[in-house]
């Protein structure tokens, strides 16, 4: 090496995730969707028949978190969700908290509320041109109802000691409900992201 040559080592700044960084924006929205699910939580559930489950508003809370925040935001608001009720605050249905509904016949539908924010975040990350109530309604199905039940119905099984077709078929009734929050879902989705553009996935792919 000549005396000319000369060899700087400049420190290289570590990578960080700025992907999944939480801004304070993102801490309010995220906190927002998990009141929302909250207060959504805590309207009159319907017992119906032999479910596991009663019929509640929750799951269109959780929905609407994936669909507007995307996948690991929404899921975000979801687990925020169930710490609070893990800590003891009566916000899951009929005003219960703690740590028992977590390990009771339901709590399968409350681990798979994360899994469908994410689920349908991720799908509804993915539409490209404009976001329509149509394109929002398949990725609420398949987030909201399908990833839901994946994981709910067999875990609820499992812990209520029941055959899982005999949980399957018990599910069935929740079937017309949650389409319902499905369409609400789109309709809300689409019309939020025509007003407000940053709220929709275009923005969240930046």
């Amino acid at each position: 090496m000549s005396a000319t040559e000369q060899v700087t080592h400049e420190p290289t700044a570590p990578r960080t995730g700025r992907r999944f960084a939480v801004t304070a924006p993102d801490a309010a929205r995220i906190a927002s969707f998990a009141a929302l699910i909250c207060v959504l939580a805590l309207t009159p559930a319907i017992s119906l028949g032999s479910a596991l489950a009663p019929l509640t508003l929750q799951t269109l809370g959780v929905m609407l978190a994936g669909a507007l925040l995307g996948w690991w935001r929404g899921a975000l608001a979801v687990v925020t969700y169930l710490l609070l009720a893990l800590a003891g605050l009566p916000v899951l249905a009929g005003g219960v908290g703690g740590v028992e509904p977590f390990v009771g016949p339901t709590a399968g539908y409350l681990y798979g509320f994360v899994l469908g924010a994410a689920v349908t975040g991720w799908l509804v990350d993915r539409i490209r041109g404009r976001v329509t109530a149509p394109k929002v309604f398949g990725a609420a199905v398949v987030g909201g109802m399908g990833a839901i039940y994946a994981v709910g119905i067999p875990v609820s099984a499992l812990v209520a000691g029941i055959p899982l077709w005999t949980a399957v078929t018990g599910s069935w009734v929740f079937l017309p409900g949650d389409v319902v929050k499905a369409v609400l879902t789109a309709l809300v989705t689409a019309a939020v992201v025509r007003a407000y553009p940053p709220a929709g996935p275009a923005a969240r792919r930046r």
